[in-house]
């Protein structure tokens, strides 16, 4: 895993505001989208900030953080210069959305096999409707 604060020293990240939160999200995606607009209502502290995977920024994120930048398996959730992924990234994003919402670290209990397997088995299947 690249150090915190890593995409700082790649030149083709462009410079961003990390001062909040950034979520990285399949901006096609209408399950995506629909978190996004859950986050947002929910999200009363303002905390963060959103970001479709297809613009430049996160396109250059999706490479520097070795993923597929046509093919978001994952979103990422970027908080004090770490990048996180699939469930992890998740929880922390739900949980970050404060009460009740924080109840969901419990999730962290299953094994990360586990709870990437579920979060995959989503995102496979996100565009099927």
């Amino acid at each position: 895993m690249p150090a915190d604060y890593s995409y700082r020293e790649d030149a083709a990240v462009p410079a961003f505001a990390d001062d909040n939160p950034l979520i990285v999200f399949d901006g096609e995606c209408v399950f995506c989208s629909a978190w996004v607009q859950f986050a947002l209502k929910h999200d009363k502290a303002g905390r963060y900030r959103f970001l479709a995977a297809q613009s430049p920024l996160g396109a250059a994120l999706y490479r520097h953080y070795g993923l597929d930048d046509r093919d978001y398996e994952t979103n990422i959730l970027i908080e004090n210069g770490q990048a996180f992924f699939k469930s992890d990234g998740s929880i922390r994003m739900i949980a970050g959305l404060g009460s009740p919402w924080s109840a969901v670290r419990i999730f962290r209990l299953l094994p990360r096999k586990l709870r990437d397997s579920l979060y995959e088995f989503v995102a496979r299947n996100r565009f099927l409707g």
